[in-house]
């Protein structure tokens, strides 16, 4: 093997999520579709381990990108493409709201100066700190990039849609995340999101557009 290049195929590299946002994530789900729902889509993904026996509230690196995209995966064949999604996206407005408590101090977004920035700023701002807190603390792997009219959270290495086949963008959950986060950093106000590529579908990365100017 040459130096310094890594030929471990794609399907045998484990990256993973700290345990306290896999907690997040199954209680953000136990949210929307109750204890028994969760259990029934654990059921069904194959994470028997994990029924009424959620992660640890800790930082450590344990809970897989198979087993978050597994879930993914279990809410479309239970309730269809479009069942599932609406069920993903509200389990990631969920999740963020669960991540506030969590993660809230980290981002540092609370205090005065901030508050006061123009509201294109806060997004910015706010999407960095996101971003950040993503990079440092889970092998999931994103970046912003600013267009005139709008922010792009381009997702490089993605827990979310880790190993799954789709004909359409699937990382859901990610959108409706970004969708609290954005109404919350924003002060209230409700931004256009949209996830435009996605690697489910062959794309190089998970891009999701947020159109700076709010809806309302």
């Amino acid at each position: 093997m040459p130096e310094g290049k890594d030929e471990t195929p794609a399907a045998e590299v484990k990256y993973y999520w700290p345990n306290k946002m896999g907690r997040i994530a199954l209680l953000a789900l136990e949210d929307v579709m109750g204890r028994n729902g969760v259990n029934a889509a654990l059921n069904l993904a194959k994470l028997r381990h994990l029924v009424n026996n959620y992660p640890p509230n800790n930082l450590d690196l344990q809970f897989s990108f198979d087993e978050f995209s597994a879930t993914q995966q279990a809410l479309e064949d239970m309730y269809g493409p479009r069942g599932g999604k609406g069920l993903a996206l509200r389990q990631g407005r969920a999740a963020f709201k669960h991540g506030l408590r969590e993660f809230g101090a980290v981002l540092g977004l609370a205090d005065l100066a901030f508050r006061l920035l123009p509201l294109g700023m806060k997004v910015k701002v706010g999407l960095n700190a996101f971003a950040e807190t993503f990079n440092k603390f889970t092998d999931h792997k994103v970046h912003i990039e600013e267009e005139a009219d709008h922010f792009i959270w381009v997702i490089e290495r993605c827990g979310v849609c880790w190993n799954r086949k789709s004909d359409v963008p699937c990382c859901h959950v990610a959108v409706g995340i970004l969708q609290e986060g954005a109404h919350w950093v924003s002060g209230g106000k409700n931004l256009q999101l949209e996830e435009v590529t996605c690697i489910a579908m062959g794309d190089p990365t998970c891009d999701i557009i947020i159109v700076k100017k709010p809806l309302d």
